[in-house]
Order: C-alpha cells, then sequence, then structure tokens
C-alpha cells in the first residue's frame, strides 16, 4: 500500500513534501512507530528525484520527527503530545443534536474499566469457566464453512443453521414458541433493543417501562424521541394498571426484574398481555438471564402466552458465554419481522458470520447446554454464601429482596445508612459495590446495591463481604 501524498507542480516538491508528513504526524494520522517508504521507493511512487525525499526526511529527522534504525528504515518517533484535531470555529448546525446524544451517557460506560480486587459488578460472566476449547474447536468449523462459501455478504436475518439451533434452544430451556424463520440474530441483546425502538418509536410517542428499570434501554427510547412513562413495580412486578392510553410500546424484564430482582406473578402477566392487547402495543420481553434459575419452578415467558402476536422476546449470550461475543437475539412476531429486517440491513447488514457458525456448531453439538448446567453450580454456590452473609453478620444492614433466577442479588439498606457513602468507602479497600439509585428515573428511590456474582470467585466472596462488614461496623 502507497503512503498518500499529492503534490502539485514541478516547484518547492521537498517543501510540499515536508509539510504533508509534518502534517500527517502531528494530527496522529502517521503514528508514532510507523515506517516510512525507502527514500528510493516514495520517490518512484511520486515521480520526483531521490534527493526530493531526501531532504524532506532529512528536515523531518532534525525536528526530532523521524529517527533512521540501521539495517530496519525510517520510523515516525514518539512524541509526548501532538496537535489536538481542530475543533470548528462555527456554530454547528447539529450543536443541539449532539448535545443530546451527550446527555444519554449510561452508568455502565465506565464499569469495563474496574480493576479492583474483589468487584461485584453485575451482568459479567466468569471467564474462568468458559469453554475456551470447545469455542475454539467451533471458531475452526466455523472457518472451514466459510472457506468453502461463496464471498458475500449473509442473509440479514442470521445463518438459518444458528437460527433453527436458537429456535430449538429457547424452546427447550425457555418455552418458547418459535420456529426459525421467527428468529433474528443480532449483536447482543443491544442491537436488538436499538432495532425494535428504531421501528416502532417516532418521535413524541408514548413507551411505558419499569421504574426502576434496566438504564440502556430508558437512554435508548429517550434518544428515539419517546415520550417514555416510567411505570412502577411491586413485589409482583410491573404495576400493569398504571400503564397510560396510548401506549404503544412497553418494555419489561418479568422474569428477573431488573434491578430489583423479582419475577412477575402469573396474574400479573396475564394483565399485562390483555392491557398491551386493549392498546394495541408491543411489548419486549427483556429475559436477559433466566437460564439460571435457583428455585422454585420455572416461569413461563410471557411470549409462549401471547395469543395476539405482541411480544418481541429478545435475548442473549452474553450471560451464558461471554459479552465480548456480541451475540444475540430476537423472537419477532410476524407483523414486525420485515421491517426489522430492513432496519439490521441499513445498520450493520449482518451480524458476523464467523461467529454465527461457530455458535450454531455449539449449539447444535450440546455444549452451550453442558457449559450452562456447569456455570449453574458456580453461579449457586456464589448466590449461596451471599445470601447466608446478608442473612447473617450483614443482616443489621441490609435486607435481600427474594430472587430466583439470574445471578444478581439486590440488597435494600436498613435504617438511614448512606449507600454512596458506603461504596466509597468499600473501594478504599479494593471492594467494587453498586448502588440501585442510578436505575430509578421517577419513583421514590429505594436505596441499596445491587450484587452481581458472575465475576466474582467463590473463595473471593468472603475476603470480600468481610471488609464490608469491618467498613459498616467502622460507621457505627
Amino acid at each position: 500500500m502507497e503512503l498518500h501524498i499529492s503534490l502539485h507542480g514541478s516547484k518547492g516538491l521537498a517543501e510540499q513534501l515536508y509539510r504533508q508528513l509534518r502534517d500527517g504526524i502531528d494530527s496522529g494520522r502517521l503514528a508514532a512507530g510507523t515506517q516510512l517508504p525507502p527514500t528510493r521507493l516514495l520517490a518512484e511512487q511520486l515521480g520526483v528525484s531521490r534527493k526530493t525525499v531526501a531532504e524532506a526526511y532529512s528536515r523531518l529527522t532534525y525536528d526530532n520527527l523521524l529517527s533512521g534504525q540501521v539495517g530496519k528504515g525510517t520510523f515516525i518517533t514518539p512524541a509526548p503530545t501532538r496537535a489536538a484535531t481542530p475543533t470548528p470555529d462555527i456554530p454547528l448546525a447539529s450543536a443541539a443534536t449532539l448535545a443530546r446524544w451527550r446527555s444519554r451517557a449510561s452508568l455502565m460506560k465506565d464499569l469495563a474499566a474496574s480493576t479492583l480486587r474483589y468487584d461485584f459488578i453485575g451482568g459479567a460472566s466468569s471467564k474462568a469457566q468458559f469453554p475456551f476449547d470447545d469455542w475454539r474447536r467451533c471458531n475452526q468449523y466455523a472457518l472451514r464453512q466459510i472457506r468453502q462459501g461463496s464471498a458475500r455478504y449473509a442473509a440479514h436475518q442470521g445463518l438459518p443453521e444458528l437460527r433453527e439451533a436458537i429456535a430449538r434452544h429457547i424452546a427447550f430451556a425457555r418455552g418458547v414458541r418459535c420456529a426459525s424463520q421467527d428468529v433474528l440474530v443480532c449483536n447482543g441483546a443491544q442491537q436488538a433493543l436499538d432495532l425494535l425502538a428504531r421501528v416502532l418509536i417516532e418521535p413524541g410517542c408514548r413507551v411505558a417501562m419499569e421504574d426502576p428499570g434496566y438504564t440502556p434501554a430508558r437512554q435508548l427510547f429517550l434518544a428515539q424521541g419517546a415520550d417514555l412513562q416510567y411505570v412502577p413495580v411491586d413485589d409482583q412486578g410491573m404495576c400493569v394498571e398504571q400503564i397510560a392510553d396510548g401506549t404503544r410500546l412497553i418494555y419489561v424484564t418479568p422474569s428477573h426484574q431488573f434491578p430489583l430482582g423479582m419475577p412477575m406473578s402469573p396474574a400479573r402477566r396475564e394483565a399485562l398481555l390483555e392491557r398491551a392487547a386493549a392498546l394495541g402495543a408491543i411489548v419486549i420481553e427483556d429475559d436477559y438471564d433466566s437460564e439460571f434459575r435457583y428455585q422454585g419452578r420455572p416461569t413461563d415467558s410471557l411470549q409462549s402466552m401471547d395469543r395476539h402476536g405482541l411480544v418481541a422476546y429478545v435475548g442473549t449470550f452474553s450471560k451464558t458465554l461471554l459479552p465480548e461475543l456480541r451475540l444475540g437475539y430476537a423472537i419477532v412476531p410476524p407483523a414486525l419481522l420485515e421491517a426489522l429486517c430492513i432496519a439490521k440491513q441499513l445498520s450493520d447488514w449482518h451480524t458476523p458470520t464467523l461467529n454465527q457458525w461457530a455458535l450454531a456448531r455449539f449449539i447444535s453439538e450440546g455444549s452451550l447446554l453442558k457449559h450452562i448446567r456447569r456455570v449453574h453450580e458456580v453461579y449457586a454456590a456464589r448466590r449461596e454464601r451471599i445470601l447466608q452473609r446478608l442473612h447473617g453478620d450483614l443482616a443489621p444492614w441490609f435486607e435481600v429482596i427474594p430472587a430466583t433466577a439470574g445471578y444478581h442479588l439486590s440488597a435494600l439498606a436498613k435504617g438511614d445508612l448512606d449507600i454512596q457513602f458506603v461504596i466509597d468507602m468499600a473501594r478504599k479497600v479494593e471492594v467494587g459495590l453498586y448502588a440501585l439509585a442510578p436505575f430509578y428515573a421517577q419513583a421514590p428511590v429505594r436505596q441499596g446495591l445491587l450484587l452481581g456474582f458472575g465475576a466474582i470467585d467463590l473463595l473471593d466472596i468472603d475476603p470480600a463481604l468481610d471488609r464490608l462488614r469491618d467498613t459498616l461496623q467502622s460507621l457505627g
């Protein structure tokens, strides 16, 4: 690949070359450590004399921007600072739009940067339990499939083999009623939510969601211009009777309410479906981690109870496998399918086929179910230990919200405990804790903690909670 240089005329060529290379280095377009072409080769590419190139290189070397390495070539030298990309010096017509997007910053944006010794982060899975050898074998299979196929884009809806595997899996694991033609493969559940929002929400239309609720979904709906109604929850889930007239879309987490954790009762599920039918509203059922169940009988998904084709079921493999894989799906009512496929095409055309082939193989050979059973035991042990501590020496400060699924627990603070101060103090002793408060929009905030146990080892739980207890005792 040739270095992009554009020279004009036949005079001052060395100066032109020097300026263009210097601008590229100062702006960061030519990064530190980049090797430049030899003088003879660049001269041939540009149609100039070798002396012209050598003169420009010499000036840049004198400016400490280039350095020569014997036997290797000429390289751009690192510099402490480079000139920043200039900002527009005139008001942007899009300034208000950009400001609105900046206001959508998610409270979860910095969670990946945590380096604490003990971390009760929610939504993160246990990488130590991931079957890397099995996944590597499935990726090798995927490469063979791609090699044998034609060099073309794949179907927007997803590979037929993966859609069939997903349909069989969720029918077995969650009782979802669907066929492969109902499945839309996405880059994680977040893209599924984004596509549904794109095709269903117009500025000013009413959307109902739980309060407290999943903040990225809230910010996504607001970014599309939704008139959000924040519906409170109680011990049976969303208070369905409060969903306003004129609602077009309802977002809910019925199997494991996010973030509090209780399941929606059967009566409330029936009421929600009846209310959606009366409104003609689509219901998004975000079933993000209910494959991990620890007690009681499994509850039916809303989708399996739906008699009118109003429920869009959203699932993810970020919780059962790894978030980095970015693999999710939606089970789409027939009325929505064509529009969503068009939105998917316009968004990114299709999810990478390498991961799709690998996941299809991983599911079809039984590796996914085997992995879920294995990590279920791991998560169950961690959950039990946290519950023992919350019901034991931490009971003076916290009350656990009953939850039967998932891999996080929520604990409400007792008395006038300052949760944010506790979180700040815990970080000083290398314990990562997370408050419930940021998930509330309008409902009265219930102070407490969201305790994720997907990423913390069992042997780390007691030392971490010992430090939390000691911190609480020191606060009196």
